[in-house]
């Protein structure tokens, strides 16, 4: 019998990019999506499903927010994602055959992602294109709990004037959630980890059991906790809060002390895209020339240098994720047997990780994560893999306490999404929820094409809350997009609310940014009244 539990938790998010304005393959940031789907979405499921069928006894917990679920169920997007897939193949076909000729050293290598592209089209084909299905499929058989996340991924202590955006934020995501998967979230995640007060009781309307803070989220409560982030904690709402657990965060996170910064593991940025002349990999790239990546990359890690690396070797990077899933195994079991004597329950590990690290900028993390599985299994003992509300079924009783404001952004709190590179998007955000609420307590019922105008107007008040742009607008790349689209959604919220105070609609205007933004089709303005 296991003496501790290990919670692995995926976060899998993307903002929601869509643009059907746009020409097929013109708009780099859907690219993103694309390159999710194929680098990390499909090779966990795959993952998940060989697990499956081999009779491993895992368990993970996998959040998808609900603007990737919309994207995932968008039919203009699966459409172009199959196109897109079709020509990954097609350029793994002329790569074979170019390296077969002049190349022989990378022969291997690009007969191995010509398989690989198969093996992830025949996937998506053979559920017609619909993750989500495929996705509830293995949680309806027990193995993987899928929550959901805040509706467009907020940083919620910077918005807090307004608890009734709050609501809706959370109301949106919880219904969708159960629209798609069958049944209510069991937890939530909210965006950037951002914890204020007051949010658990917001959960709790919605029958949600759980959600995550980083560590001094929890070690920061009042009172401090008996066993620091090794127990859940109680909101006095009856919400627990799972705290992350430092130690095996930074094995795997940290691209220098980390395990994805191995030398023998494939290099993120040695792409072809960028290496072959612009004549052969045109047809792969931006229509306009700019260079992009394929998800064709020769070259292990080697050091920090893009020049002179090795050709990258998959037999070695197995071997290499298998002795890292073995160390990270070891050292939660030595954590576990050093917890569990001063604690009067089995103690947990929360390891929560972007579920896009997995797979797209650490190639062999969904092979380190089978391997881990398989190793926790069959190699020991101490500990078991379990999900947050598995932990709380078997411990029901727990410290009542109340976590601090926080975030797991850098420093911890709220500077990243709140400095002289993004600041300026606060005001904007506090009148368009002010004006939402106004909107809705005008009019309590509404109808035809005002119905519409109310609820566009909703979702255009949810996607200038994404935290994705303050962090973009932060980070320096890609910044004018973000600050695009933070101008576009409150240009189109503010013509909605002058149109509806003056109790008119203006429809063709409103059914192209219904065309553009149309997520939440079922989303009700009217929590905003409240």
């Amino acid at each position: 019998m296991a003496h501790g539990y290990l919670a692995l938790v995926l976060h899998a998010h993307l903002p929601f990019v869509r643009h059907p304005e746009a020409p097929n393959f013109t708009v780099m940031e859907e690219d993103w999506f694309f390159e999710a789907i194929t680098e990390t979405y499909v090779p966990l499921l795959l993952v998940f499903e060989r697990l499956l069928r081999d009779g491993i006894d895992f368990r993970i917990t996998l959040s998808m927010s609900p603007t990737l679920l919309a994207m995932l169920t968008d039919d203009l997007l699966k459409e172009r994602y199959a196109q897109k897939i079709d020509k990954l193949i097609e350029l793994s076909e002329r790569e074979v055959d170019r390296t077969g000729r002049s190349d022989w050293s990378f022969h291997h290598l690009a007969q191995m992602y010509r398989h690989r592209f198969h093996e992830i089209r025949d996937c998506w084909r053979r559920y017609d294109g619909d993750l989500v299905r495929a996705f509830r499929a293995i949680q309806d058989a027990g193995k993987i709990e899928v929550i959901t996340c805040t509706a467009t991924h907020p940083f919620f202590p910077l918005l807090d004037r307004n608890w009734a955006a709050f609501r809706a934020q959370v109301n949106t995501a919880a219904s969708l959630y159960e629209k798609l998967f069958g049944r209510r979230t069991q937890g939530m995640w909210l965006g950037e980890c951002g914890y204020v007060p007051g949010i658990d009781e917001l959960l709790r309307e919605e029958g949600i059991r759980y959600f995550f803070v980083d560590t001094h989220g929890v070690l920061f409560s009042e009172p401090r906790p008996i066993y620091g982030v090794h127990a859940p904690i109680y909101c006095r709402s009856g919400v627990a809060a799972f705290g992350r657990d430092v130690e095996s965060s930074r094995q795997v996170w940290s691209s220098k002390e980390g395990y994805p910064g191995d030398p023998n593991y494939r290099d993120f940025y040695r792409d072809v895209g960028f290496d072959l002349s612009a004549d052969y990999i045109g047809p792969y790239i931006h229509p306009d020339g700019y260079r992009m990546f394929t998800g064709v990359k020769y070259f292990s890690i080697t050091h920090e240098k893009l020049h002179d690396k090795r050709p990258y070797d998959p037999h070695v990077a197995y071997l290499r994720a298998a002795e890292h899933a073995g160390n990270f195994l070891l050292n939660r079991e030595k954590q576990v047997e050093s917890l569990r004597a001063n604690m009067d329950r089995k103690p947990i590990v929360v390891s929560p990780y972007d579920a896009e690290l997995f797979g797209h900028w650490w190639y062999e993390g969904p092979m380190f994560l089978e391997l881990l599985f398989r190793k926790m299994q069959y190699d020991q003992a101490m500990l078991a893999p379990v999900t947050p509300s598995g932990y709380l079924n078997e411990y029901p009783t727990n410290q009542v306490a109340t976590p601090c404001m926080s975030s797991w952004g850098e420093k911890g709190y709220g500077e990243f999404w709140c400095n002289d590179t993004n600041a300026w998007v606060y005001r904007h955000l506090h009148k368009m929820a002010e004006r939402m609420v106004e909107l809705a307590q005008k009019y309590p019922v509404a109808e035809g094409a005002k119905l519409r105008a109310l609820k566009q107007a909703a979702r255009e008040v949810m996607l200038a809350q994404g935290s994705d742009w303050a962090f973009i607008m932060k980070t320096g790349s890609m910044v004018p997009y973000a600050t695009k689209r933070t101008n576009e959604h409150i240009t189109r919220f503010d013509r909605l609310y002058k149109d509806l105070l003056v109790d008119t609609v203006d429809e063709p205007y409103l059914a192209e940014i219904e065309r553009r933004d149309n997520l939440f089709p079922d989303v009700d303005y009217r929590v905003y009244a409240t």
